[in-house]
């Protein structure tokens, strides 16, 4: 499918290169696993809705057929406002919650990139598979203007056939015994361009999609993507106007051994998010 008119494609290269801290939530935020990205052929993702991260994924996954089963940090160190590649850099992002997501950023580039790099984590999120779930997290994420139309486009795109084909009841649930995982991960964010009122900034991530446990068919494999989002400044936040996405760029793979399906399940249950911030 298409996203739409709405959803931009952007070019072109910027951004400050400063590292983000992260900042630990405890167990509010999400939570990651891990696993090794399986070598395969390069290939085309297919975009459902752009400001979905892991729905993309989630296609590539559905599409693959059977497998067998297998957040606080204290103030910056770097004043200077000079880039420091291993140290955090930046100010304290976020002043309060939009439920779990981190709202009140600096109405500057680093609120900017903070807000674009949190929303990614939000709308990559397993929430977004559930229909009660993904309305909260797109009506705290984006513009007030867009958030309807968006939603009924979502809510075509999680069609019950979709969740079928990802392994899901029509509710987006897991099979009992299993545990759907889908996350993603911020590697670092730069602007593209920036005013008073607009940002464009992009978000590279790596994500996980699949269902972990005994017996799954649909093991939890990895993705690398970039997120443009085009923000607004709006209700004296930053929020999501449009965004697009992109394959890449991906790494070679390691030598780490890739984890059963058990530790992949334990691993998402106990390991506590972030909220990241420049």
């Amino acid at each position: 499918m298409s996203p739409g008119d709405e959803h931009d494609s952007f070019g072109g290269v910027g951004g400050s290169g400063q590292t983000r801290t992260r900042l630990p939530e405890g167990n509010s935020g999400d939570v990651y696993g891990g696993a090794r990205r399986p070598v395969r052929s390069s290939r085309s993702l297919i975009t459902v809705v752009g400001v979905v991260v892991l729905l993309v994924a989630a296609i590539a996954f559905a599409n693959r057929g059977g497998g067998d089963p297998a957040d606080a940090a204290g103030p910056p160190s770097d004043t200077s406002g000079k880039t420091a590649p291993t140290a955090a850099t930046g100010v304290p992002p976020v002043t309060g919650k939009n439920g779990r997501i981190p709202t009140g950023y600096a109405h500057d580039e680093q609120g900017a990139q903070s807000a674009a790099t949190n929303y990614a984590v939000a709308l990559g999120s397993a929430g977004m598979f559930q229909d009660g779930p993904r309305e909260d997290l797109v009506r705290a994420t984006h513009a007030p203007a867009i958030a309807d139309d968006l939603l009924k486009r979502l809510d075509t795109s999680y069609s019950a056939d979709f969740l079928t084909s990802i392994g899901l009841d029509g509710n987006g649930a897991a099979p009992t015994g299993l545990t759907f995982i889908s996350r993603t991960v911020p590697v670092g964010a730069k602007v593209r361009d920036y005013t008073d009122t607009s940002a464009t900034v992009d978000v590279w991530c790596t994500g996980l999609v699949g269902l972990a446990g005994t017996g799954s068919t649909k093991p939890v494999t990895s993705t690398w993507f970039t997120l443009t989002q085009k923000l607004t400044w709006v209700g004296g936040d930053w929020r999501i106007a449009s965004s697009s996405q992109a394959e890449g760029p991906t790494p070679v793979n390691g030598d780490n051994r890739a984890s059963v399906a058990d530790e992949i399940a334990e691993a998402v249950e106990g390991y506590g998010g972030f909220t990241y911030a420049r």
